[in-house]
């Protein structure tokens, strides 16, 4: 009695889950052909891959196949061999006839028994669906481990780590007028001060007008409005500073002497740094209003010094009028001649 051979048979159908693309280029891999000849392949009729196969080889194509993607079946080969020319020989009316029926039988994926197309396999009790899945799954996972593998060895020690290392900083940060965290620039510096200015000078006026009332209250709401004017110019100061990188209590500096009046100046005229630094990321661009308001308070001591220029000019107008008003006053007025005067 001769050895059963085998052969695996293509149905141009990939397994289940695995793209049509990535079969094609398994399958031009392990044949080592190029994609022309494997397409051809996929024109949806059963093409016989391997022929005249023992039974252990056929199970090796079939795992091999199925872990690329195509989805095989081994059957019973009928042709026990094949001439050097190509040309089998005539077979028997009964193998012609199992020949032309075998489209309705299959081959167990597993135990490679024979049987009527069926879910099950009556041999060993398998159903096919799963068992073809199941080993599909498991060529992905092996595919997967493998290619984790190669990507680790490609991977060099000294790469930087691609995990995030930091804290996610938003994009801009938040303004808050009264605290010390956070940052802002120079133009938000002028019309923050301006603002400051602006909103003292009618509590300036309310502390004047309280003078007439009492003293004792016109000093308590001057004490309380040099507190909070003291209170708020030291917050918007930090935060300008923070802009720059440097330290909060540097502030301290203005009230030094010399070094003070240098200070300020760059504090207004600096830029502060590019991008997040230890205080928090960047502050937000600057809107119209606070333009506008650090446009007015560069006209500040333009209108200083046009006052300093005219205000003594003005002193000594009035002065000169009242001096003219008072000698108008001085002089005497000539007494009227009597008409018996006159008339002697």
């Amino acid at each position: 009695m001769t050895e059963a051979r085998y052969k695996i048979v293509f149905d141009g159908e990939p397994m289940p889950g695995v793209a049509l693309d990535t079969v094609k280029e398994n399958l031009a891999r392990l044949f080592k052909s190029d994609a022309s000849k494997i397409d051809s392949l996929f024109v949806g009729r059963s093409v016989a891959l391997k022929r005249d196969l023992a039974e252990d080889e056929a199970d090796n194509y079939l795992a091999a196949l199925q872990r690329a993607g195509a989805k095989v079946r081994k059957e019973q080969d009928r042709v026990v061999g094949l001439s050097l020319e190509g040309h089998p020989a005539p077979a028997a009316p009964g193998v012609a006839e199992a020949d032309a029926s075998g489209g309705n039988t299959m081959s167990c994926p597993k135990c490679g028994h024979e049987q009527p197309k069926a879910p099950e396999c009556q041999a060993c009790g398998i159903i096919i669906d799963k068992f073809i899945a199941r080993q599909a799954q498991l060529a992905e996972e092996a595919a997967v481990v493998k290619a984790s593998i190669t990507s680790s060895e490609s991977v060099s020690p000294y790469a930087p780590p691609q995990a995030q290392v930091g804290e996610q900083l938003p994009e801009f940060g938040e303004l808050k007028v009264f605290g010390t965290s956070g940052r802002i620039g120079r133009v938000r510096y002028l019309g923050w001060s301006m603002a400051l200015m602006l909103a003292f000078l009618p509590i300036g006026g309310i502390i004047l007008g309280s003078f007439a009332l009492s003293d004792a209250l016109a000093g308590l709401l001057t004490i309380a409005a040099c507190l909070a004017l003291v209170v708020v110019s030291v917050c918007i100061g930090v935060q300008r500073l923070h802009d720059m990188g440097w330290s909060g209590w540097l502030w301290l500096l203005n009230f030094a002497p010399i070094v003070g009046s240098v200070f300020a100046l760059l504090m207004l005229f600096m830029p502060g740094t590019d991008g997040p630094n230890r205080y928090g990321p960047p502050p937000p661009p600057n809107s119209r209003a606070v333009k506008v308001l650090a446009w007015l308070i560069i006209l500040v001591p333009v209108i200083g010094i046009v006052a300093a220029i005219s205000m003594p000019a003005y002193q000594d107008y009035l002065t000169r009028a009242q001096m003219g008003d008072a000698a108008s006053f001085e002089q005497p007025a000539e007494a009227p001649a009597l008409e018996g005067e006159s008339a002697e």
